[in-house]
């Protein structure tokens, strides 16, 4: 008896310390793609490379694209173990390469391995989970997940705004490696005796031709960004590109949104790219319109992000089904969308904003973390890793290509700033047409739902 109760006492302690090492990681590799974002100006002005500003963000992204597909195919042949401690000495080790530098050149150079260990790490997080969680803690876990990305966008900019401003812009690199030992630690007592070994992946072959295709997807989107700053001949390259090379590291049927897995990753990357494209150009259109300063109008985005985190929680909680979280959620992501844009025609007041992004963030509450449980649910044993990477990589890229569509209509709109809420809401309702396709069951309760009104 006594033993029976000291092994589950050790058994809780090793969940609880595996469980804070994974969203301390978590909350590492968020607060420094954000950080990065509010210190680069500083940076490049320092270094004196303006002209690679960009490259700073696309090599990066790049990276992480290539990272996530070898990451997802690694995991399931070996375990989630050698990605995420190969990630973190990268994210590590590109942060302090990135600190450390001299010039722009070693800095970009940092920040390109400090993007594939991102991406190691994201990506092994979601083996761990189906490998160590029972299934009926997968919405807790993903829900903190998420929080564990809100919260830095909360904080993040100010402090790191503050620290950049008074002249210190290499703490914001140097510091995280330190807590990234940290959570490290935290990691190594909560996985010791876990059974997070191998299953069956493709050969080695196919791992190379995935990551071929892979840099093919992450220089199309690369492109896409570029071409999209007044460059039309980029941008339809890169649009080419993504066409040939996109859909061969998602799962068979995505494009189309066939029933299951595909469906996922289809709403993934329309719900994560109308949103993320939207709320680039929210603070803008404040500013704009409205001459607001970029602390009021980052207050709407504030809001957002407090109420993602709230949604979170309740998806966590499993307060609401499966089908509404999805439905509804994706409803919301609209709603707010569509509010932002009657502001930005000048048909509601300003004050109308912070409601609206509210909306918006609670409906990205619901959905996103769902999403990430239905993937491993979906997912067989050995296929977790190649199937969370699909679900990421779609998000990225999705986003890059909504950014840059949206950018690109900015610029050819006289006052465009409505064609952009217009574009992402055509996105968001193409989501509401996929939704009760990602699981035989949300649709048998969809159709329960009607068949009971009717």
């Amino acid at each position: 008896m006594c033993t029976h109760i000291g092994g589950h006492i050790v058994f809780v302690m090793k969940s609880r310390s595996l469980t804070v090492g994974l969203v301390a990681m978590v909350s590492l590799v968020a607060f420094e793609y954000l950080a990065v974002a509010v210190a680069m100006p500083v940076v490049a002005r320092e270094l004196g490379g303006a002209h690679l500003y960009g490259l700073a963000f696309s090599g990066a992204m790049a990276a992480g694209v290539v990272g996530t597909v070898i990451g997802g195919r690694w995991a399931d042949l070996r375990g989630p173990a050698a990605p995420l401690w190969s990630g973190a000495v990268a994210f590590g080790g590109g942060l302090l390469l990135a600190g450390l530098a001299q010039n722009m050149e070693t800095l970009i150079a940092g920040r390109l391995v400090q993007g594939l260990g991102g991406a190691l790490i994201n990506v092994s997080l979601y083996v761990l989970v189906a490998r160590v969680y029972p299934e009926a803690q997968h919405p807790k876990i993903f829900s903190l997940f998420a929080t564990a990305w809100v919260v830095p966008s909360m904080v993040g900019p100010a402090l790191v705004g503050a620290v950049a401003a008074a002249g210190h812009w290499r703490l914001v690199f140097l510091a995280v490696p330190f807590l990234t030992v940290i959570a490290g630690i935290f990691l190594v007592r909560g996985l010791a005796g876990q059974p997070i070994s191998g299953g069956q992946a493709e050969p080695a072959p196919g791992l190379l031709r995935k990551t071929g295709w892979a840099v093919l997807t992450a220089v199309g989107a690369g492109l896409m960004q570029y071409g999209s700053d007044g460059e039309p001949v980029l941008l339809a390259v890169g649009v080419l590109v993504l066409l040939l090379a996109l859909p061969r590291l998602l799962p068979k049927g995505t494009v189309r949104a066939a029933r299951g897995l595909p469906a996922v990753v289809a709403l993934r990357g329309l719900t994560a790219g109308a949103f993320f494209a939207a709320e680039v150009m929210v603070p803008l259109m404040l500013d704009a319109k409205y001459f607001l300063s970029p602390l009021t109008a980052g207050l709407a985005l504030t809001g957002g992000a407090l109420s993602w985190s709230f949604a979170s929680w309740l998806q966590g909680r499993e307060v609401f089904s499966r089908m509404v979280n999805l439905v509804a959620g994706t409803a919301s992501i609209s709603a707010g969308i569509a509010l932002m844009g009657v502001v930005s025609f000048g048909l509601g007041p300003v004050a109308l904003a912070y409601p609206s992004w509210i909306v918006a963030g609670f409906g990205m509450g619901l959905v996103y973390p769902t999403l990430s449980v239905l993937t491993l649910e979906l997912s067989a044993r050995g296929e977790q890793g190649v199937n969370s990477s699909a679900l990421q990589v779609g998000e990225m890229v999705f986003s890059v290509v909504a950014v840059a569509v949206t950018s690109a209509l900015f610029i050819a709109t006289a006052n465009g700033h409505w064609s952009v809420f217009a574009a992402t809401l055509v996105l968001t309702l193409l989501g509401l047409a996929v939704a009760p396709r990602t699981t035989r069951r949300i649709v048998a309760d969809v159709r329960e739902a009607v068949g009971a009104r009717g």
